[in-house]
Parts: structure tokens; C-alpha cells; sequence
């Protein structure tokens, strides 16, 4: 187990070994789950990454889209 303790200010600092674990990222998204506080590292960058890696492959817009539509065949 890891305590963070919350400031007067409601801010944590996330221990050392919690961002070794997951990676460290500037910002999370927070939920509320029956009574817990979920963070999960987002990478917001990452969505141009996948971009620039399906350019690099070829694959375009209309691929995705098509692939997405076969997967939704029943």
C-alpha cells in the first residue's frame, strides 16, 4: 500500500513508485467508482502518434472506416 496525502489545496503528489508503475503523463482522467478515486494516465499526443504510424503503413481514413464497418457486421 502507497499513501498520498491531500493538501489544503486538494492537491496529491503521486508517490514515485505509482508513476514507475504506470508511466509518468501530465494529465488523467479522474472517475469516481462506489466510493474510489480512479486516475488513469493520459497520453494526449497519443492520438496523433497512431496517425502518423497508419500514414507510415499506407492506411487511410476510408481503410479505417471500412475495417470498422466489417467489424460491425453481425
Amino acid at each position: 500500500m502507497v499513501i498520498a496525502k491531500r493538501t489544503s489545496k486538494n492537491q496529491l503528489t503521486l508517490p514515485k513508485a505509482v508513476v514507475e508503475q504506470v508511466g509518468a503523463a501530465d494529465y488523467y482522467d479522474v472517475i469516481c467508482d462506489n466510493g474510489r478515486i480512479v486516475l488513469t494516465p493520459l497520453h494526449p499526443g497519443g492520438a496523433e502518434a497512431v496517425r502518423r504510424r497508419l500514414a507510415e503503413l499506407g492506411i487511410s481514413e476510408a481503410d479505417v472506416a471500412e475495417a470498422v464497418s466489417w467489424a460491425r457486421q453481425p
